[in-house]
C-alpha cells in the first residue's frame, strides 16, 4: 500500500488512520483487538487516540482507549509495525476544562506512555485549546518532551486559526517545535470551516491533514435515512440535524457514485476526501471488521473528475 508523508516529518502512513475513540466505548477490548489485527493486516499503520477517550462512557474516566491499545501492543509485539498518535488537552472526568499548560502536558504524557506501554509517542497533538495559556508555554512543554525522547513530532487539532498562526509565529521566533499536522473536522457534509478557515493555513505551512468525523458520525455511510434509523448507532441522535435537504442531496449523490463504482457510500465519501490534495488521510472508526471494508475500498478507489464534481455540487455550502 502506498504511503504518504505527514507534513515535514519522517512519519510515513497508509492513507487511512484508525480512530481509537471507540475503544473502551462501543468496542470492548476483545473487539478492539480484532479490529486492530485486521487494520494492520490490511497494511494500514497509524492509530489515533487521546488521553480523554472514552471518558464519556458510563464508568469510564478517560484513558481507556490508550490502555486497550497498549494491551494490544504488548500482546502482539507489533509496536514497530504501527505509528501511535495521541492527544492531550481535552476534557476528562478529572479535568472538565481543556488544559494546555506545561505542567498538565508533562503530567499527562507520562500517563499516556504508561497506558500505551511505549517509550515514545510518534505524534502528540494538542486536542483542545485553552486560550488563557500562552502558545509558547504549550510549545515549550513539547520541546522538553521531544528532547527527552518521549515525543517525536507534534500536531494540532481544535485550535482556532488565530491560535494556529500564533503558534507558528512563536515556533519561528523562539526556536520551538513546529506543528506538523492538523486534525480538523472535515467531510462531505461539514466542508465550509475547513475549506475557508483551515485549508489555506494547512497548505501554507505544509501540514499533514488527518481529518476527523470523516464519515460525519456515520451519516455518510447511508445507514441513517429517516428518523427510524437513529437508533442504529451510538451516534444516531447526533446525525439527526444532517438529514436536511442538503444532507439528502449528499446521500443521493453518494448512492449514485457508489452504484457507478460498485462500492459503498462510505468508501466513496472517504475516496472524496483522499481526492482533496490537502488531505493526507481520513481518520475512520469502526466497531466491526465488516465496517472496515470501506477503508480498504476507499484506498483502491480512484474517483473520476466527474464523480468528484458530482459530490462537490451536491455538498456545496
Amino acid at each position: 500500500m502506498n504511503k504518504v508523508t505527514l507534513g515535514h516529518t519522517d512519519l510515513q502512513i497508509a492513507p487511512v488512520v484508525f480512530g481509537g475513540n471507540v475503544f473502551g466505548w462501543t468496542a470492548d477490548e476483545t473487539t478492539s483487538f480484532q479490529l486492530l489485527d485486521h487494520f494492520v493486516g490490511e497494511g494500514f499503520n497509524m492509530i489515533d487516540t487521546a488521553n480523554q477517550y472514552s471518558y464519556w462512557a458510563p464508568g469510564n474516566e478517560g484513558g481507556e482507549s490508550e490502555t486497550i491499545i497498549g494491551n494490544w501492543l504488548k500482546k502482539t509485539g507489533k509496536r514497530n509495525e504501527v505509528l501511535i498518535a495521541t492527544k492531550v488537552g481535552g476534557s476528562t472526568t478529572d479535568q472538565p476544562q481543556p488544559d494546555t499548560s506545561k505542567a498538565y502536558i508533562l503530567r499527562q504524557v507520562e500517563l499516556s506512555l504508561k497506558r500505551l506501554q511505549i517509550e515514545t509517542i510518534d505524534l502528540y497533538q494538542t486536542h483542545f485549546d485553552n486560550e488563557t495559556v500562552p502558545v509558547d508555554e504549550t510549545l515549550e512543554a513539547y520541546e522538553q518532551l521531544i528532547k527527552a525522547g518521549k515525543v517525536r513530532w507534534i500536531g494540532a487539532s481544535n485550535l482556532s486559526p488565530l491560535r494556529l498562526e500564533a503558534s507558528f509565529s512563536a515556533s519561528a521566533e523562539h526556536g520551538l517545535p513546529v506543528y506538523q499536522t492538523l486534525q480538523p473536522e472535515y467531510n462531505l457534509y461539514h466542508r465550509e470551516s475547513y475549506e475557508t478557515r483551515y485549508e489555506p493555513i494547512a497548505v501554507a505551512h505544509g501540514l499533514g491533514v488527518i481529518t476527523y468525523y470523516s464519515l460525519a458520525s456515520g451519516f455518510l455511510t447511508g445507514k441513517y435515512r429517516n428518523e427510524n434509523d437513529f437508533s442504529k448507532g451510538a451516534r444516531g441522535a447526533g446525525v439527526k440535524k444532517m438529514l436536511d435537504a442538503r444532507g439528502k442531496k449528499i446521500l443521493a449523490a453518494l448512492d449514485g457514485v457508489a452504484g457507478e463504482y460498485h462500492t459503498t457510500p462510505a468508501a466513496v465519501a472517504l475516496a472524496w476526501l483522499l481526492a482533496r490534495t490537502s488531505v493526507a488521510a481520513p481518520i475512520v472508526s469502526a466497531t466491526s471488521v465488516g465496517q472496515m471494508q470501506s477503508m480498504t475500498d476507499a484506498v483502491r478507489l480512484q474517483l473520476s473528475a466527474d464523480a468528484v464534481a458530482t459530490l462537490d455540487t451536491a455538498s456545496v455550502y
